[in-house]
């Protein structure tokens, strides 16, 4: 069946009508070195435990200490190869694959490679990437990466849903004599723009599996899910949140990057209205010493 509907990520994000959380690596808040591989682990597993509905890994190809972020700092599918490994249904997504600087056979084959071995829990957000130094190391124009991103999706669709496809771009030729295995679970795999993409909103709307966007104020918010479900219709929006617990319960919102440093009443108050407004998932980056003690907070309130 080759309906990225039916992948169990996709359905354990997005198949109810509630709004979903789930959770950024890196799960120890190391945004800037090399995070401790087993306490992520560790965490990923609670994480599960407790209820939250996904895990999100970053692709950050190479580090560049003037952005301040590294990711989660290992490499995205066999980081998450390893977490699918230590966990049994939550879903695993890619937050996000910038596809310009990957060849798309290689994310095709490693994408699908991730979905078997989770059992199907792989969703995929896609982006275009905003670290400018990047680009010539790859040996990329950066002013054709929004092109080049419209073909990689081209390509990964067609390559998931034909066995010995014909195709031709930028990134070399198909004729017809070879196929990408393996496959995934339910045919394809959802892919999930983030951010604009180099596109317009009608574009992700047709070509996109939902969209996922940064972090706004509830009136630009507004704005923006008006002109999802213009474009997208009932497609999932997903938003990044930051967030920094603070020691009072009752503490009001101080703005972060990204989010917002506030108690853990205001936070259950903010995630109802997201949902209200018609929000399908938050993937939380979650600040803080004591990161156990913070998901275990935020499960009881929010899950």
């Amino acid at each position: 069946m080759r309906n990225g509907k039916q992948n169990s990520g996709y359905q354990r994000l997005f198949g109810g009508d509630e709004l979903t959380i789930g959770l950024g690596f890196p799960l120890t808040d190391s945004r800037e070195s090399q995070p401790p591989i087993s306490r992520e682990l560790e965490l990923a597993s609670y994480a599960e435990s407790v209820g939250f509905d996904g895990l999100w890994a970053r692709d950050v190809p190479l580090y560049w200490p003037r952005f301040g972020d590294a990711g989660q700092t290992f490499d995205t599918w066999p980081w998450l190869s390893h977490v699918a490994a230590e966990t049994d249904h939550i879903a695993l997504g890619t937050a996000s694959v910038v596809l310009p600087l990957r060849h798309p056979l290689h994310v095709a084959k490693s994408a699908a490679t991730v979905d078997q071995l989770s059992n199907g829990r792989l969703v995929m957000g896609i982006a275009t990437g905003d670290r400018d130094p990047e680009f010539p190391a790859f040996d990329i124009n950066a002013t054709d990466r929004g092109e080049y991103f419209r073909e990689a999706v081209s390509l990964l669709r067609t390559v998931w849903a034909e066995e010995f496809p014909t195709a031709s771009g930028y990134w070399g030729e198909l004729s017809g004599e070879l196929a990408v295995v393996p496959s995934p679970t339910s045919g394809t795999i959802p892919l999930i723009p983030t951010g604009h993409s180099r596109q317009t909103v009608s574009w992700i709307g047709d070509h996109g599996d939902g969209w996922l966007f940064y972090h706004l104020p509830r009136s630009t918010l507004q704005t923006y899910l008006r002109d999802w479900r213009r474009h997208g219709g009932e497609k999932p929006y997903v938003m990044v949140v930051r967030v920094d617990l603070a020691s009072d319960p009752t503490a009001e919102p101080e703005p972060i990057h990204q989010g917002y440093h506030a108690g853990i009443e205001w936070f259950r108050e903010y995630f109802a209205e997201l949902d209200t407004l018609g929000v399908d998932h938050v993937i939380l980056g979650v600040s803080g010493n004591n990161p156990r003690e913070s998901l275990e907070e935020l499960a009881a309130a929010l899950l």
